[in-house]
């Protein structure tokens, strides 16, 4: 069990892997770590220098958890990505649902919270934007955890109030190609945009080695960074190519930082199962293409598929999102690694240049 009483410059980390993410999640306990701003930043980068140097650099998810204060939640979560360009690069804006998942199953095989078994809920309070996650536990098997994962609105939000411009399609500028794309923000924000519309016209081309495509959605991510004012340096918004299939699914390429997702990131799934029931997006006009009419929508994707449903509430005139749930995922669980990260000191300018990071809680 990771506990409070480590020294600072201690802490243990725990390494799981949610099947499809691009790498495993390192997990660390919050109480062992600086509660915030520039001292965590420097604890992060020589824990990330540290990683690198044993062969682990690949690793660019961080979770921070500690049990949660709040009575309605089992665990605070914070998530942390590194970003290429040195160990001291870090976005804190956004979260990952596979880094969730891989936080429960951590937390769970160290005592911060009671094992699992089939059928338990963990409730995860995410301190970077304020999702409320369940974690269902749908199996359990040595080193391997299975879940489906709720996205809960609460209260049940608008669905118009989560397009980014305020309107289902927003129409970039590529030199002269004008590309609509749908700008979705729920669990993460991201950019949708029709394969076809780039010159794809196949599920096979649209999955393979196209470095074309690669380069003509970064600039239209690039561009929508622009167009909104982010700073495109960082990892959000993340940016997704879109192919309905003729049996109902929808086939997806997205992008991570720095290359291809292998699959697509599971709060993706949670933003596009919700952009598909939002009149007259992208991802809406493309599912209603293929003849499907709503409900359980199969996501394809180069490292396979996920079931994904979004539940309304509200009216037939003012739709709102109660829920997004995604089935089919599986944890495995990596071991554990003591840390030092005390070698590191922090430059001046460690901290984001944007407010970008929120305190852990004291």
């Amino acid at each position: 069990m990771i506990t409070p009483a480590l020294a600072l410059n201690r802490p243990v980390g725990h390494f799981a892997h949610a099947e499809g993410a691009p790498c495993p999640t390192l997990v660390l306990d919050g109480a062992t770590l600086p509660p915030g701003g520039a001292p965590l930043l420097g604890r992060l980068a020589g824990i990330r220098a540290e990683l690198s140097a044993a062969g682990a650099g690949h690793v660019l998810k961080n979770a921070l958890i500690r049990p949660s204060a709040h009575p309605l939640f089992d665990l605070d979560y914070h998530f942390v990505q590194s970003l290429p360009g040195g160990f001291d690069q870090f976005d804190l804006r956004g979260s990952c649902g596979h880094s969730i998942l891989a936080a429960v199953d951590a937390a769970a095989r160290t005592g911060m919270i009671p094992p699992l078994a089939a059928g338990h809920r963990i409730r995860v309070n995410v301190l970077n934007n304020g999702d409320n996650v369940v974690c269902e536990v749908t199996e359990t098997a040595v080193g391997r955890t299975g879940f489906t994962a709720h996205f809960l609105c609460n209260p049940a939000r608008p669905l118009t109030d989560l397009l980014m411009t305020g309107e289902p399609v927003t129409q970039v500028m590529l030199g002269r190609l004008t590309v609509p794309v749908s700008l979705v923000s729920m669990g993460n924000p991201y950019v949708f945009v029709a394969a076809a519309g780039l010159g794809v016209q196949s599920r096979e081309e649209l999955f393979g080695d196209n470095p074309g495509l690669f380069e003509l959605l970064g600039r239209v991510r690039l561009a929508v960074c622009e167009q909104l004012g982010w700073d495109p340096s960082g990892a959000f918004p993340k940016v997704a190519a879109l192919l309905p299939q003729p049996s109902g699914a929808m086939a997806v390429r997205a992008i991570s930082v720095p290359s291809w997702h292998p699959t697509l990131a599971l709060t993706g799934a949670t933003c596009l199962g919700t952009a598909m029931g939002i009149e007259g997006t992208v991802p809406w006009s493309l599912l209603r293409s293929t003849g499907h009419g709503g409900g359980m929508v199969r996501i394809d994707t180069p490292g396979g598929e996920v079931r994904v449903v979004a539940r309304t509430a509200g009216t037939a005139e003012k739709p709102k999102l109660a829920w997004v749930s995604v089935g089919g995922k599986q944890v495995s669980y990596h071991g554990r690694a003591e840390l030092s990260a005390d070698h590191f000191t922090p430059a001046d300018d460690l901290t984001p240049k944007e407010p970008a990071w929120l305190p852990l809680p004291a």
